[in-house]
């Protein structure tokens, strides 16, 4: 396999474990319950388990903002996930991600700058989706443009294609939203995941998006647990990890350290 820019963020390896740091709801937020302090100690909790357990890399979405801002997000939690995110980088030694939701690329690599993350997740990045949030329009001519402006070529761009929770405007392969998604919205890397937080995709899946996308890699985005994992090391560049890594496998939950050390046991 032929090294891409994302390579640098697990270099040792190909099958790269990305664990999910879920924020519980920012205050400003409907769901909003615990305030910054608190926030910061569960978050903390939870990346030291992370690391604890094996991964290589992190990422870090405000999953608690229920709903979600179709695009842009208010300044304040922009301001709160770059503090959090500094308090990740400084405590836990480990590539970090950031994923604005549903689709604030210009937020998350704000943050990603601000933080010295390496890389951001970006649900839309080419096309347009149907969403709970309405329809979604890609924002690569803006995003890149702002990576430019910024400097900051060494933030990688990890592109969902038929991402979840959502549906197409039009019937469309899946190989040429995958091919757009890389040839015309410049991906460093593509996310295919199932049709929720938690499902898995089927092998077929996997492997057709593994094709089309040629020498960029892949990374499944759901549905990943110490049961199915070896099912899918032979395609994936990586797994982004967050569900089955929780207490009971709930979600909202904090990381649990033994299902971490399972699922990386299971992956070796």
């Amino acid at each position: 396999m032929i090294k891409s820019p994302v390579h640098e963020l697990a270099p040792k390896k190909n099958n790269a474990v990305i664990g999910m740091l879920h924020l519980p709801a920012l205050p400003g937020a409907p769901m909003a319950k615990l305030d910054l302090a608190k926030i910061k100690d569960f978050i903390l909790k939870d990346a030291k388990a992370l690391r604890d357990g094996g991964v290589d890399c992190l990422m870090m979405e405000n999953f608690g903002d229920i709903p979600f801002f179709p695009s842009r997000v208010p300044a304040h939690v922009v301001s709160l996930m770059t503090a959090l995110a500094c308090e990740v980088k400084a405590a836990v030694r480990l590539p970090l991600g950031i994923n604005v939701l549903r689709n604030d690329g210009m937020s998350a690599l704000a943050v990603a700058k601000a933080s010295n993350a390496d890389f951001i997740r970006i649900n839309v990045l080419s096309g347009a989706r149907v969403t709970d949030q309405g329809i979604i329009q890609g924002i690569a001519h803006e995003l890149l443009r702002y990576r430019a402006e910024l400097d900051a070529s060494h933030i990688k761009i990890l592109a969902d294609v038929d991402v979840k929770h959502s549906a197409p405007l039009a019937p469309r392969s899946l190989q040429d939203e995958v091919e757009d998604t890389i040839k015309r919205g410049l991906a460093d890397a593509v996310i295919v995941s199932g049709s929720g937080t938690g499902k898995a995709i089927s092998e077929t899946t996997l492997s057709e998006v593994v094709e089309a996308a040629g020498q960029t890699p892949v990374i499944l985005g759901s549905g990943v647990n110490a049961n199915n994992i070896r099912d899918f090391k032979a395609h994936a560049w990586g797994f982004i990890v967050g569900t089955s890594l929780k207490k009971d496998g709930i979600v909202s939950n904090p990381v649990d350290l033994g299902r971490v050390k399972e699922l990386i046991k299971a992956l070796k």
